[in-house]
């Protein structure tokens, strides 16, 4: 009896302490992160430093949330890193001037123009991506890293190598405000962190409130069922990895216009902080599970330990110790959880066989029976 009541308890009846810190991880996680870095150094916990660690936390944010979406249906995206750098050149490539040879003349877009320009570069970086992926059935993993070098490579070649400074513009040539992104703030919190709140909302709402958000998740979830049942899974493969490179250059922008400059080597191994960011969040690498809460905890656990280490003056070697330490803890958690789930629902789900024999004549009892003329299964 008391098993019974123990067993009717984890499935879903009382509290369950382990299962909430299993779940709640990140949260806890951050705040462990805050409680001994503060301990450590009386700098660390400070509104100000607080906020500007916020403004550093909203570029692995950008990306972790283009990143989820992918996830979400299965599949990984390697490129984010190296479009972020490209779309940052971009943006910097624009605001040194356009010059059209064959008319003689130099260009100079408002900022805005710039910035849907920039987007629109990520968005295709994506679209090759989710072609790849969704149509000609390119795995995931190569197809991205195969955008990974074409991207950087791109940026490269754009530069030669150098990097583009002074992006402030010029008030003459109405270019001025891209350092506006970075450096500017609304009611005291820097505007790329704004910006992360308004990209964490909508992905919210568009996840749990539409239709798109179902078939992200189904997808994932089991893209074969999905497809029977209606849901366009190829279509919302491009979609969620134009998502992701719309995000990555939202991140690029923000990134240079914190920095003031563009360099083509910028968001190297961005990727993978992204990926870590979803997964210390809670998320599942086979697609299916995650949201975007935990995704932007994951985030600032990963923000937060990285500027803390910088703090303290722990070496950078050592920073990548400690980054890839908590990511396969992560995924071990992650692996815990969704097993034990797993097992739970094949328990659950499973009906117990009966024997089954063939009857080719009915039993002998004291009545009398027609004979059968078709063969047939019966239970023992």
């Amino acid at each position: 009896m008391s098993n019974h009541s123990h067993a009717a308890r984890r499935q879903g009846g009382g509290f369950d302490l382990g299962r909430m810190l299993l779940e709640g991880r990140a949260f806890f996680a951050l705040i462990a992160i805050i409680v001994i870095f503060s301990l450590l150094s009386p700098v660390y916990f400070s509104t100000g430093n607080f906020l500007t660690m916020s403004s550093h936390v909203a570029i692995f944010g950008l990306l972790s949330i283009g990143m989820l979406l992918v996830i979400l249906t299965g599949g990984i995206d390697l490129s984010v890193g190296s479009t972020l750098g490209l779309c940052g050149v971009v943006a910097g490539f624009l605001m040194q001037g356009v010059t059209l040879d064959a008319f003689g003349v130099t260009l100079y877009p408002p900022v805005w123009v710039v910035v849907l320009l920039t987007c629109g570069v990520g968005a295709f970086i994506g679209a090759i991506n989710g072609v790849l992926i969704a149509y000609f059935k390119v795995p995931a993993f190569v197809a991205t890293l195969g955008l990974l070098y074409v991207a950087r490579g791109v940026a490269l070649l754009m530069t030669d190598g150098l990097t583009y400074n002074n992006l402030g513009g010029d008030p003459a040539l109405g270019n001025t405000g891209f350092d506006w992104l970075g450096f500017n703030r609304l009611f005291g919190v820097p505007v790329g962190v704004w910006v992360l709140a308004i990209v964490a909302v909508v992905t919210l709402l568009a996840l749990a409130r539409t239709p798109f958000g179902r078939w992200v998740y189904s997808t994932g979830g089991n893209a074969r069922a999905a497809e029977l049942s209606g849901v366009p899974v190829k279509r919302v493969q491009v979609s969620v990895y134009v998502l992701s490179g719309i995000c990555a250059a939202i991140a690029g922008l923000v990134l240079s216009s914190q920095l003031t400059s563009a360099g083509p080597t910028a968001g190297t191994t961005y990727e993978l902080t992204a990926i870590a960011g979803v997964v210390i969040g809670g998320a599942a690498l086979t697609g299916g599970r995650g949201g975007v809460r935990g995704t932007l905890l994951g985030a600032f656990v990963i923000g937060f330990l990285s500027d803390g280490l910088v703090i303290i003056g722990v070496s950078s070697y050592w920073q990548t110790v400690f980054t890839g330490a908590v990511i396969v803890l992560a995924v071990l958690l992650n692996s815990i959880q969704y097993g034990g789930r797993r097992k739970t629902a094949a328990q659950t789900s499973a009906t117990p066989l009966l024997p089954l024999r063939l009857r080719g004549r009915p039993r002998a009892t004291g009545k009398a029976q027609p004979p059968s003329r078709q063969p047939s299964i019966e239970a023992v």
